[in-house]
């Protein structure tokens, strides 16, 4: 046992062992489920290693042999691409913003065909034209240029690098919350709360989160490691299925709970957002063990609080040290609807409640204080509240909706984890009937979404700071409510399919890039199938390491770098790509300043806000976003796709036209 004391919401650790061994039976069905599904995941992993050893290492191992079917197609493209943003981040936005997330969200059921139908035939051909494995392959072949291929190598790896760490932040936070009933995962807590609690760099880091960190990264990498190309799309179908039938399931067991539409939209129309705030905890006498007292925690306010409620809750877990009454740079929550005031009250105010009416919380700073906007109805309508109130126009006013409409059905184009997807399908028939697949896809699983969060906020409510972890969240309560906790399980491994899928095609996606395009193509031409196995294998491990190092201290909105590493790839690949595929005259030049443009004007929109933003934390500042510069209101996606075609095109226009062999190659018939 070790010495560190819990509060489990109400609940006293140790003393409430016997309390959370009934809790940990529902738990424990749940987890049963759960782990069936994992155990599915990697019985596929082994087949697809046996698959591996039969054939061309490299081209199985990265593209499959270019041998997938429709549905094997059209599933590892949807589930790569509802990718932990969309079972976590989305979800995270419904909740804070509203019903506005439906424009937001809206142009989603028509990527497919934007995505698939503008590249997917021609960059099937060209790649098997040249034989091409990977993205970067694809350009150094057409423009005939290694450094091309090692600049998109490059920028593939600096993106998709960020994106790894949201996705590892989504799954560590669902495996978190499936497990937070579970007598061992709690004795694990316990147990690494104490181990860390004197290492400067993880005392910070909340326990539960470094054990589910831990053991997810070592499934993930694990069995995208073992199995290659194929385990990600195998498990990517599997995953595909678990993803819309939890989607399915969760949306009628919420509107039942909530009492119907109407009645959950009766009582937005009553909510306005809460006060965000940073602060102190005190209690009467110095602990003689830690106190960790969780997120959630509704602890006594001293002092005034905007809103006039009595009792504030804790955003993210803090910790009052052994032998000290005080711990500062607490988050906390205080709300602002009077139905939430009163029910804050009575949760406070219940029997088993006495430790935390024991701790009382002093507000030093407000990060986020009542606007005039915070009117009754605000998540109802556009544009919605907006978490920080620095610019007043809300979270999407019409400007920004146009720009995400761009982000999602236009940009979702330039994702060189979706192009690979496009290498690697069968035929032409497959193609155009997985363009349907999909889109028929997404519309099951985003519609249902924007009903299911914008309910949760009725139903779960108070988890704004750590409104990332309400999927897995809202599946746990709503099951147990429906007195069936083992079909958390199910509901549960539906984001963390998605987040799997997304993470396996991105560690491949990078692991390629550094074996094939730059050591392959440009270190060792001549490498052995046996090097080049051992160097994939410990390519795709060290990946999977740095990003679980990096996401000790992930973001605190998993959509904000989701968008943008997404906006950043399409911005410096969408518009070299496609005029490669179409466009005859252009030349290495342009491409190269197209994807240079693109790359330059997008990061630049968020550069200057980062620096001001590092610099204010530096001095001490409470919070942190990644916000960027939005000129004229429109998103930095859509200046970096701008950017990226006038440079292209003027650069293509001031340079010598491309070889008449290389024109021949890839845009005659007679190329041969």
């Amino acid at each position: 046992m070790t010495e560190a004391f819990y509060l489990a919401g109400p609940i006293a650790w140790p003393r409430g062992i016997a309390l959370l061994a009934t809790a940990g039976a529902a738990g424990n069905s749940a987890l049963v489920v759960f782990a069936l599904y994992m155990v599915g995941v990697f019985v596929l992993a082994w087949f697809s290693n046996r698959l591996l050893q039969k054939k061309a290492f490299l081209s199985e191992y990265f593209l499959g042999s270019r041998s997938l079917g429709v549905w094997a197609f059209a599933l590892t493209f949807a589930a790569t691409s509802a990718s932990g943003g969309s079972f976590t981040g989305f979800p995270s936005l419904i909740y804070t913003h509203g019903w506005v997330l439906a424009m937001w969200i809206a142009s989603y059921m028509v990527v497919p065909i934007c995505t698939m139908g503008l590249l997917g035939k021609r960059l099937n051909q060209v790649a098997r034209k040249t034989g091409a494995i990977t993205v970067p392959d694809v350009l150094r072949d057409r423009f005939e240029s290694p450094g091309l291929g090692i600049l998109a190598m490059l920028l593939i790896v600096f993106f998709m690098t960020f994106n790894l760490v949201a996705q590892f932040k989504a799954g560590s936070e669902i495996l978190r919350t499936l497990l937070l009933d579970v007598p061992l995962f709690q004795q694990a807590t316990a147990l690494v709360a104490h181990w860390t609690a004197d290492v400067p760099a993880l005392a910070q880091v909340h326990p539960g989160y470094l054990v589910c960190l831990l053991t997810f990264a070592l499934a993930v990498v694990f069995y995208t490691t073992y199995g290659g190309f194929h385990a990600v799309v195998w498990t990517d179908v599997l995953q595909g299925v678990v993803m819309v039938a939890g989607v399915l399931i969760l949306l009628p067991l919420v509107l039942w709970q909530v009492g119907g539409l109407e009645n959950a939209n009766q009582r937005l129309a009553r909510m306005t957002p809460p006060v965000r705030a940073i602060g102190t905890l005190e209690v009467p006498s110095p602990p003689d063990e830690n106190l960790v007292v969780p997120a959630g925690s509704w602890v006594r306010a001293s002092g005034s609080v905007p809103g006039g409620s009595r009792w504030l809750r804790v955003g993210r877990f803090a910790t009052i040290r052994a032998g000290q009454r005080r711990t500062d740079g607490v988050w906390l929550l205080a709300p602002t609807t009077p139905e939430e005031i009163e029910d804050a009250q009575r949760r406070a105010n219940a029997p088993d409640n006495d430790h935390a009416r024991s701790i009382t919380a002093t507000i030093t700073r407000i990060t986020r204080p009542i606007h005039p906007d915070d009117r009754p109805g605000v998540y109802l309508a556009g544009p919605g509240p907006e978490v920080s109130t620095e610019s007043g126009a809300g979270f999407l006013p019409m400007s920004l909706a146009i720009s995400f409409f761009f982000m999602w059905a236009i940009s979702g184009s330039g994702q060189p984890s979706n192009m690979v997807r496009l290498m690697a399908f069968r035929n032409s028939l497959t193609l155009s009937r997985a363009i349907f697949t999909v889109s028929i896809y997404y519309t099951l699983i985003y519609f249902p979404l924007v009903v299911i969060f914008c309910c949760a906020r009725v139903l779960l409510p108070g988890l704004d700071q750590e409104s990332d972890r309400i999927m897995p969240a809202m599946a746990v309560s709503v099951t147990s409510n429906a007195g069936m906790p083992w079909l958390a399980g199910l509901l549960v491994a539906a984001p963390f399919a998605a987040i799997m899928s997304t993470v396996d095609s991105f560690l491949l996606v990078i692991s390629s890039a550094v074996v094939r395009d730059l050591y392959q193509r440009n270190i060792n031409p001549q490498a052995s199938e046996k090097t080049i196995k051992r160097l994939s294998y410990a390519c795709t491990l060290v990946i999977g390491l740095c990003a679980t190092l990096v996401a000790l201290y992930p973001p605190t909105f998993l959509q904000d770098i989701i968008v943008y590493t997404g906006g950043g790839l399409a911005a410096a690949f969408l518009v070299p790509v496609a005029m490669g595929l179409y466009w005859p005259r252009v030349t290495l030049a342009g491409a190269m300043a197209a994807m240079l443009g693109g790359f330059v004007a997008h990061l630049s929109l968020y550069a200057v806000p980062l620096v001001q933003q590092l610099w204010a934390v530096w001095n001490g500042a409470a919070s942190f976003s990644l916000r960027p510069l939005r000129p004229w209101g429109f998103d930095p996606v859509f200046w970096g796709l701008v950017a990226s075609l006038a440079i292209g095109i003027v650069a293509t226009l001031c340079s010598a036209p491309p070889p008449e062999k290389l024109v021949r190659r890839y845009f005659y018939r007679d190329a041969a």
